[in-house]
């Protein structure tokens, strides 16, 4: 293989976490609001930032598929979520999904996923107060709300536990160069 055909895939996790008792936060994130707009309404408590992930071959068939005009679903604003778990088994290609007993899927906020430019897509869900209130260790991209979807991604860091009265929103960023 010479240098020139090498495709890199990248990703950028971001997790905000917010106090949100009235469920301000929440709403505003599920519409869609830029987290920019968001941060000036309520700074959130703790930003997580990581980068890394394993690509699924279930979710690298299924773009595969989708690139050459097979059927699959995409993972398009009706379809795509965003999956945490507590799950600490490390990433595999031949996962199908998250590992751990807790698991939660959430659909896209409002305007998402975005893509088409800057060899990217960013994905966002935004977890409410009584959503996936557990240690988030695990996450994904699926395009379903389940571990039955094609999951494109599994990505394993501790990244604390999540509590009733809080919103965290999540934001993924795949990118191919």
């Amino acid at each position: 293989m010479k240098v020139g055909d090498r495709a890199i895939g990248t990703s950028k996790w971001k997790i905000f976490k917010f106090e949100d008792k009235d469920g301000l936060i929440e709403k505003l994130g599920r519409q869609g609001l830029p987290i920019e707009e968001i941060i000036k309404i309520r700074k959130p408590y703790e930003v997580k930032e990581f980068e890394g992930n394993i690509f699924l071959n279930e979710g690298i068939n299924t773009i595969w598929t989708l690139v050459c005009g097979g059927t699959a679903t995409p993972f398009n604003s009706t379809n795509a979520y965003t999956g945490v778990g507590d799950g600490t088994t490390a990433e595999s290609a031949t996962q199908t999904g998250l590992q751990g007993t807790n698991k939660t899927y959430k659909p896209m906020d409002s305007g998402y996923p975005t893509y088409g430019s800057n060899q990217q897509a960013i994905f966002r869900s935004t977890y409410g107060s009584e959503d996936a209130n557990y240690a988030w260790n695990e996450f994904t991209v699926a395009n379903g709300s389940s571990d039955d979807a094609m999951n494109l991604n599994r990505k394993v860091q501790s990244s604390g536990t999540k509590a009733s009265g809080t919103t965290w929103i999540l934001t993924v960023t795949l990118s191919i160069s």
